[in-house]
């Protein structure tokens, strides 16, 4: 499969940041299993996320993760629930694992 080719200008508009997840809820009425997330990004605020990780990852497992996300998306409203940031992670087969940072990164440092 072959990815369209964007400029660095384009790719420099994509703002991603690590911060620490410190909410998580179930989040029934999402058409796919999901969570709602609460992460911490620091001075640039608490923003909530829509998940799609509940294969591997459960609640207890989640709170305090280091995450990345890009937090300059525009808002999108998923059934009651309105997702500020995407949180990052690779596909492995069915199941979604999480990008993530060292422990010792503070909230709202710029991935570059």
């Amino acid at each position: 499969m072959s990815s369209a080719v964007i400029s660095f200008e384009d790719f420099q508009k994509v703002d991603l940041r690590v911060g620490t997840i410190i909410e998580v809820l179930d989040f029934p009425k999402a058409r796919v299993p999901a969570f709602q997330l609460k992460i911490d990004f620091g001075d640039l605020g608490i923003k909530k996320s829509s998940a799609q990780i509940t294969t591997l990852y459960s609640k207890e497992t989640l709170m305090h993760k280091k995450v990345i996300a890009v937090i300059n998306f525009e808002a999108k409203q998923i059934a009651n629930f309105k997702s500020e940031c995407l949180v990052l992670g690779l596909q492995n087969g069915k199941d979604v694992v999480l990008l993530q940072s060292g422990d010792n990164i503070a909230n709202g440092t710029q991935v570059l």
